[in-house]
């Protein structure tokens, strides 16, 4: 199996803010020399969305989907000092220490389903992830895809895994499906769930899942309030992606049904 080998880089200057992003992410270039979309971990949803967006990005990534690179990145407290807008200084200001970054792909545009081309194969696949992950937030209304070079591209995953916001009530989603697949931006296009859920099956293996979920800092799995320690939260999410891959022909079929 392959390793997973996760870069950290340093913030070295806030170039803009994204406002469409209802989290206020960043383009921010980094020592390496690159340009990254950077996501706070003091943003409304806080560290829970950095580890929603990096497993999901992980598991794209692992089923062949086409996704920027993620890298942890390290913001120091300069940058809230000098920001003239105080909400983006809140913002800087909470978020000190290791955030996520997705490489940022220059001209790159946001996936239009009535223009935009993709194939079956691909949507299915994507449509096969979000089922998996739970994740509410790849609609029509918001694609959350990107198309760069005649490509589709996966981004923004920090909607998934809604259970994380309680975990006194967390088991209770081991066993549910995902109804709100129905909404997927990608639905009407995925016509080859069955072959792609084989495909999945394939790739997406518990060593996989262990490999990604042991990459997540320590540091996003401590959380005021939290009813379990890191440990219990990384078997917990390893439990959920295992009962979820276990399901996956149900999944499938309720997507099929949705379409």
């Amino acid at each position: 199996m392959k390793k997973i080998d996760i870069r950290t880089v340093n913030v070295t200057q806030y170039l803009q803010p994204l406002r469409e992003g209802g989290s206020l992410p960043a383009i921010v270039k980094a020592d390496d020399g690159f340009l990254y979309v950077l996501k706070f971990r003091g943003a409304g949803q806080g560290k829970k969305a950095l580890i929603s967006e990096f497993i999901g990005g992980e598991l794209a990534r692992a089923m062949g989907l086409k996704v920027p690179e993620l890298v942890f990145m390290n913001l120091d407290d300069s940058f809230s000092k000098t920001e003239p807008d105080e909400e983006i200084q809140d913002l800087l200001k909470f978020s000190v220490g290791l955030n996520l970054g997705l490489h940022y792909l220059s001209s790159a545009i946001t996936y239009d389903p009535l223009v935009s081309k993709v194939d079956a194969f691909t949507a299915s696949k994507v449509v096969i992830l979000d089922s998996l992950i739970s994740n509410i937030d790849r609609t029509a209304k918001n694609t959350n895809l990107l198309n760069w070079k005649d490509e589709l591209w996966v981004i923004d995953n920090g909607a998934s895994f809604y259970f994380h916001h309680n975990w006194q009530t967390w088991e209770n989603h081991l066993t549910r499906t995902f109804p709100l697949i129905k909404d997927h931006v990608l639905l009407a296009k995925a016509t080859v769930l069955e072959e792609a859920s084989s495909a999945v099956k394939k790739l997406i293996t518990k060593d996989v899942i262990a490999e990604i979920i042991s990459k997540i800092p320590e540091d996003w799995l401590i959380n005021e309030g939290d009813f379990l320690n890191p440990t219990e939260i990384r078997a917990a999410y390893n439990t959920f992606l295992n009962a979820k891959l276990a399901m996956i022909d149900e999944l499938v079929k309720e997507a099929e049904n949705a379409r």
